[in-house]
């Protein structure tokens, strides 16, 4: 009878163990994940002039001063085929990439804010707010390996709001959508953009290219169409390369007829070890028609050359960044004092970067 019992305790027990290991196998529906950076910037040209920071990028637009990047947090909840995200940013970047929503509360903190649902395997529809599929950097610095930004992240779209189904078929992606004007979660009236990607990688997934496009009036009613085009391919495991081409046409509402602006990047990744990379960034923008943000900026028309080389030391989810960016214009569109304009400047940054 005592052996009796005594089995069955230890039946019991066993049983006990394993649901509560089944149990501790099952996946969580609800995802938090999150980041912090934070950077030095120092121009050389403009150590005192405060009036003076040579920086046409987006995200670091500060001299000789300590700067908190972004707080980020971001949860996803899946019940069934549908999942809700809500991604927070709190800091200059954040407000930088929702720049249209300043002055409309915490509408600047609402990074990223859709619904998802899984039709089926291959068939995905998403509404919302989200990141923009064009071009190669992205707004998360931990994503990045150089910290300060490329021209053409920064004068192209940092996100769109809208619908949009994603249809994926083996090694090919399949996006298309309907957004408001680019960078507006709100367009009362406003004629809508259309958004599409192509993506498609070798069967060892070491090749990627993706086709991106949005085209459509924006809030001025002026005629947008932009191609852009991502390649990046891991030769081994201590070499990478990554590149970014984009042109944007742009026909002024009322005129006949366009201009272009457009640009062209190579990047260059190389990890001697797990704990230690090194990324050199080479870009050529040339808006000399004064289409884009840049124009807007320096108050002409005129292309730049940007080669910035950054470190990554990397130690468990930190990242510590210290980087080289030397800026050539063919204009004189930095300064060397209140006075004299240069046709090129060089920035050194310390940043750091940290997730979970």
């Amino acid at each position: 009878m005592l052996r009796k019992i005594s089995s069955l305790a230890i039946f019991t027990v066993a049983l006990g163990s394993y649901v509560e290991a089944q149990d501790s196998t099952k996946k969580s529906p609800l995802t938090i994940s999150g980041s912090v950076d934070a950077y030095y910037r120092y121009n050389f040209h403009n150590a005192k002039d405060s009036g003076y920071i040579n920086n046409y990028t987006s995200f670091t637009n500060s001299q000789n001063s300590f700067e908190l990047g972004m707080a980020s947090v971001k949860a996803e909840y899946t019940t069934g085929k549908v999942t809700g995200v809500l991604d927070l940013g709190f800091g200059r970047r954040a407000e930088e990439f929702s720049y249209n929503e300043k002055g409309t509360g915490l509408g600047t903190a609402i990074k990223q804010a859709y619904i998802s649902v899984a039709a089926s395997e291959k068939l995905k529809f998403t509404m919302g707010k989200w990141a923009t599929h064009v071009g190669y950097e992205l707004v998360d610095a931990y994503l990045n390996r150089n910290y300060s930004m490329s021209y053409m992240f920064s004068f192209g779209p940092f996100f769109h709001t809208g619908l949009k189904a994603e249809l994926t078929a083996g090694n090919f992606g399949f996006m298309l959508g309907v957004a408001n004007p680019t960078d507006n979660v709100t367009a009362s009236f406003a004629k809508k953009m259309i958004i599409g990607q192509i993506s498609a990688a070798n069967s060892s997934g070491k090749l990627k290219g993706y086709l991106n496009y949005q085209g459509g009036k924006d809030m001025a009613e002026n005629t947008i169409n932009q191609a852009d085009l991502v390649i990046t391919g891991t030769v081994s495991d201590k070499f990478s390369i990554g590149y970014n081409g984009t042109v944007q046409s742009v026909k002024l509402n009322g005129k006949s007829s366009g201009d272009t602006w457009w640009g062209s990047a190579v990047y260059l990744n190389i990890d001697p070890s797990k704990v230690f990379g090194v990324t050199l960034r080479g870009e050529y923008f040339d808006d000399k028609n004064a289409l884009s943000g840049l124009a807007v900026a320096s108050g002409i028309g005129t292309s730049v050359f940007a080669a910035t080389l950054s470190g990554n030391i990397r130690i468990d989810n930190l990242t510590i960044i210290p980087e080289f960016r030397l800026d050539n214009s063919k204009d004189a569109i930095f300064a060397k004092n209140p006075n004299t304009g240069v046709k090129s400047t060089g920035t050194f940054l310390l940043g750091a970067t940290w997730h979970f």
